[in-house]
């Protein structure tokens, strides 16, 4: 699989800044792994420099947006890790695919209606 489509977010549904979360995101791991990995290097190694470079990592690393192929798939991601959703949750999704197919049905609309109106005064 490759990852160049793909870019470093911080998730906002992570535990601390969403570092670790938006790393297993990011290469397809699961957030367990990513987390004992780091606890592991801070274990192994000393932890306060560990620590600093985390917070840094907080700081440059920038947050997911909330709009777009990223945030959906991250919906259903965490849909099927908890196995539950929100009110709130499942009623921005719907006004997100509510949008969406408004903007694709004016989208073919307008297409129509300029063909018509070409062919109209075409003559043909």
């Amino acid at each position: 699989m490759t990852y160049t489509s793909r870019r470093l977010y911080r998730s906002r549904n992570g535990m601390l800044l969403g570092i670790c979360q938006g790393i297993a995101d990011w290469r397809d791991l699961p957030v367990f792994v990513v987390r004992l990995i780091f606890v592991i290097i801070c274990l192994a190694t000393a932890v306060a420099p560990c620590v600093i470079i985390y917070l840094l990592m907080g700081l440059i690393i920038p947050i997911e947006p909330r709009s777009g192929y990223k945030r959906d798939e991250n919906y259903y991601e965490n849909f099927k890790r908890n196995g539950k959703a929100t009110m709130d949750d499942i009623k921005s999704e719907f006004d997100n695919l509510k949008s969406r197919v408004n903007k694709m049905e004016d989208e073919a609309t307008k297409d129509k209606e300029s063909d018509w109106d070409q062919r109209f005064h075409s003559g043909g």
